[in-house]
């Protein structure tokens, strides 16, 4: 069917106007019918509903939804780094499912760390009349959205606060997390330890790297800059990082920060045959962790408390809190596997 069909079976869509027409009725007894007013006549009631059957006709459920919610349209958005990965998938149906359970609708979209895909999003949101928004932020200026939040629209942030705005947000420990992951690490006497991680600039990494930095300082051990590696953003990039290291400046162990980053780096260490020899922990927990040999340690969030959480601050909010805006720190859980574990001295 080509373009020109879809635009005139747009313009032909029945309007409300061709069901009073067809039924015999005023306009403003087709809207008390699709409004579910009592006082309208069963025969009226009745006519109506065929004609709009009849024509195929949809009343506009967002109008409806404004006019009987006093401007409430029972929509959320939510704004995630990329859905297709397996934290923003998690918290995603998260998010889903509380909402579900209060008949309210989500609307969710990916950001790719984009600040102008941000930007954009948010508005399409925005003018789509969204009740409340949860972003995982891209963008480090949200002041786009202050106008906005004063004129009633509710905002919480996963992972990142947002600047300048002041708003919920919901973290993991993620310093804390990163460091317990080296420290677990170091205890097997291990210390020539490297850092694979996403941008310096993302707040998840920045968080995760100070903890790294964290570890090794409070065991005396110097941060090698050869065995750091910042701005992977996919498992080819960690894959090649990993093999880089390995092969010009051999760690005894490897703690990677996000899971598409652990997901190259375990890639590289079968391939070389080293993933019995450098010990390696994760954060983030990985797809099937636990079905290869050996199983990978992770430092794991709880990507779906999160999004509940999220879920849970946003519909208070919307719901009338006026409380002043807080950042909301999640645990996280060391899972061992055996990757983290490996004997040292490393023997095979």
């Amino acid at each position: 069917m080509s373009g020109h069909a879809h635009a005139d079976e747009r313009r032909d869509r029945p309007t409300m106007r061709d069901v009073a027409a067809l039924a015999g009725v005023g306009i403003k007894t087709v809207s008390r019918v699709f409004n579910d007013v009592p006082t309208v006549a069963p025969d009226l009631v009745e006519r109506v509903r065929a004609a709009s059957g009849k024509l195929g006709y949809r009343p506009n459920l967002t109008a409806a939804s404004l006019r009987r919610s006093g401007g409430r349209t029972n929509t959320i958005g939510l704004l995630l780094e990329d859905v297709s990965n397996p934290y923003s998938s998690f918290v995603h149906r998260a998010v889903e499912d509380y909402a579900r359970n209060r008949n309210v609708l989500v609307l969710a979209g990916s950001l790719d760390e984009d600040p102008d895909r941000e930007r954009e999003f948010t508005r399409t949101l925005i003018d789509r009349r969204v009740d409340g928004i949860i972003i995982m932020p891209a963008s480090d200026d949200h002041r786009y959205i202050i106008a906005e939040q004063l004129a009633g629209v509710s905002f919480v942030f996963i992972d990142r606060p947002p600047s300048p705005l002041l708003a919920d947000v919901v973290v993991s420990d993620n310093r804390g997390g990163a460091r317990t992951a080296v420290q677990h690490l170091l205890n097997s006497g291990r210390r020539a330890v490297a850092y694979l991680g996403d941008d310096i600039e993302v707040y998840t990494a920045r968080e995760r790297f100070a903890g790294f930095c964290d570890a090794l300082a409070a065991a005396g051990v110097d941060c090698r800059p050869e065995l750091v590696r910042h701005g992977l953003r996919s498992v080819d990039q960690a894959r090649d990082a990993a093999r880089e290291i390995l092969a010009s400046a051999p760690p005894d162990a490897i703690f990677s920060s996000q899971n598409l980053v652990t997901i190259g780096v375990v890639e590289a260490l079968h391939e070389l045959g080293l993933h019995h020899t450098v010990a390696l922990v994760g954060f983030d927990d990985v797809a099937l962790a636990g079905a290869i040999e050996p199983g990978v340690t992770v430092m794991a969030q709880d990507p779906a408390a999160v999004g509940t959480e999220a879920a849970r601050l946003l519909f208070e909010r919307m719901n009338g809190d006026d409380s002043a805006p807080a950042i909301h720190t999640l645990p996280t859980r060391l899972t061992v596997r055996g990757s983290g574990e490996l004997p040292w001295p490393a023997t095979t």
